[in-house]
């Protein structure tokens, strides 16, 4: 039961508090007064879309808070401990801040929350009608759902769309190993060519740097030869005799003068080094020799690293995971009849499994229906629509596969309805009028809300289109759906109400230059004064006080 809503900085309101309590609660208020203010803060508890602009001007942020008092059984209790969350004395906090740029964060018990798992702590604690829900009872798609909610089929519908869902993905699986299967032959022949391409080659990582070397060094022997010829001759002459003679003078100048000694030791070393290197530089020269072979057998094996490269990748590291890839997929092709034929079995039996749960429910679904359909028009009946007719039509059988499924099963029901009798039952959006649109959704909620486990049920103008015998017929519906919930109604109605336990009233007021929405609990002279208002405008008489007067009286009897 939602015992207090508070709402800061939201859209015209600054600051508001709410306490309520069990029965009936209604709002009212002159149109655009902000009370669709109030029920937007509880749809943004259900995880709605929010906008930076709804944020109070000159604020940082709007806050929505709400306190529940959950049943001792309350299947919302064991959701939130599924998820951490504790309710001490079955107290529920539910919070959501939105930021000036839009942001949201949500809290429960003063614990950080997902919104989706707000929203859906949420559902099981209000359920709202509004005129959104108008919408849906003329949109086929939603019959199903309604139907699906009144049977408690859900968890049973949640179940065969993932059924469905593993089962699409086997078909897909099973569709691309098909196709491949045609194509296998001809996809062998070209992966076992590659394959073979690719190990003839032997190719060892970084060998065509190598080759690049060796190449270039084969290619130049003779300048090769000239330039070493010229550089040992300077250093086995010319430089080492000269330094030989530093190396001498040095030694005798670090006898006299021991300062000397570490100079004259390294220029000896240099001496010796140079001498080391002349003798290298003379072995490297008598090894090298021109060798046209070799050189035509590397410009060819360059030649088919870079055809491979080409075909296959930019580096032989590439080429040599592409090979390893060809063979892996070749070794599938030779597995693929094999897994074709398990997996074609895997499919049959899903989808056996998937059309028995998909024919039960759909069974199911058409027993739900006679008893809402029943249900429907016993509760039209009590609402002014006594030779109304409702029914639930499943057209034609549709074909039984799996291919014809969806998520949600085989069966598209539409609500059907006639207003008059003698008039055929049609499509419910073609013949309903706003106030049997009305009265239909009222019915509609009273029958589920007698089926779950919510304790708290909130219509937003479920009064339009109606008025006289009609709006008193929805005041005692609505009476006696708040006799087992907590109902909060925003009305226009002096009907509905009259029927209140307690009685709020919503208005725009002027302070500081900026516009508030205020709220405030009617007492009982007030109450006559709102009421009367309701009836009359500006023209309230006696008699339309002594009629108020009656009319709360006789709602008290």
């Amino acid at each position: 039961m939602l015992r207090e809503l508070k709402i800061t900085n939201l859209a015209l309101i600054s600051s508001l508090r709410i306490e309520l309590g069990g029965g009936l609660s209604v709002l009212t208020g002159e149109t655009g007064a902000g009370k669709s203010i109030i029920l937007q803060s509880i749809n943004l508890l259900y995880g709605a879309k929010a906008a930076a602009s709804w944020v109070r001007s000159g604020s940082d942020k709007a806050v929505v808070e709400a306190l529940f008092e959950c049943g001792d059984h309350a299947p919302v209790l064991e959701l939130l401990r599924e998820h951490g969350f504790d309710c001490e004395d079955n107290m529920l906090i539910v919070k959501r801040i939105i930021s000036a740029k839009g942001s949201s964060r949500y809290y429960l018990n003063g614990g950080l929350a997902t919104g989706r798992l707000v929203g859906e702590v949420t559902e099981n604690l209000i359920s709202v009608a509004s005129q959104h829900d108008h919408q849906q009872l003329l949109d086929s798609r939603f019959h199903l759902d309604f139907l699906d909610a009144y049977g408690g089929l859900m968890p049973k519908r949640l179940e065969l769309g993932r059924m469905y869902d593993s089962w699409r993905v086997k078909r897909d699986q099973y569709r691309e190993l098909k196709q491949q299967e045609k194509d296998k032959d001809q996809r062998r022949d070209f992966l076992a060519f590659q394959c073979r391409e690719i190990e003839a080659a032997a190719i060892e990582p970084g060998e065509d740097n190598e080759l690049d070397q060796e190449k270039s060094r084969l290619r130049g022997v003779e300048d090769l030869r000239r330039l070493g010829a010229n550089s040992y001759g300077t250093l086995n002459s010319q430089v080492t005799d000269a330094l030989a003679e530093v190396r001498g003078d040095l030694a005798r100048m670090a006898e006299l003068d021991k300062g000397l000694e570490k100079l004259a030791e390294e220029v000896a070393g240099f001496g010796y080094q140079l001498e080391d290197a002349a003798g290298r530089l003379r072995d490297y020269l008598d090894n090298i020799s021109e060798d046209p072979e070799r050189l035509d057998e590397i410009t060819a094996r360059i030649d088919l690293l870079q055809q491979l490269k080409r075909k296959y990748g930019p580096g032989l590291e590439d080429v040599l995971a592409f090979g390893e890839d060809a063979a892996a997929e070749l070794r599938g092709l030779e597995e693929m009849d094999q897994a074709l034929a398990s997996l074609a079995g895997e499919l049959e039996n899903l989808t056996g499994e998937l059309e028995k749960k998909g024919g039960q429910l759909s069974v199911e679904r058409r027993a739900v229906a006679k008893k809402l359909s029943a249900a429907i028009d016993d509760e039209l009946s009590l609402l002014c629509l006594e030779n109304a007719g409702f029914d639930i039509d499943f057209g034609a059988r549709a074909e039984l596969s799996v291919e014809a499924m969806s998520r949600k099963g085989w069966d598209r029901p539409e609500f059907t309805f006639s207003a008059n009798p003698g008039e055929p039952l049609k499509p419910m959006a073609k013949v309903a009028s706003g106030g049997e649109l009305s009265r239909l959704m009222l019915a509609l909620k009273c029958i589920l809300a007698r089926h779950d486990l919510v304790d708290t049920v909130v219509f937003d103008e479920i009064d339009a289109g109606i008025s006289g015998k009609a709006a008193e017929a929805v005041a005692r519906k609505i009476r006696e759906l708040s006799e087992h919930h907590q109902v909060l109604c925003i009305t226009h109605l002096p009907q509905i109400a009259s029927c209140a336990k307690e009685h709020f009233t919503v208005a725009k007021k002027v302070a500081a230059e900026r516009t508030h929405t205020t709220m405030e609990r009617l007492s009982d002279e007030k109450r006559i004064d709102e009421l009367a208002g309701m009836l009359d405008g500006e023209s309230v008489t006696a008699g339309t006080l002594e009629y108020v007067k009656e009319l709360l009286a006789r709602n008290k009897r």
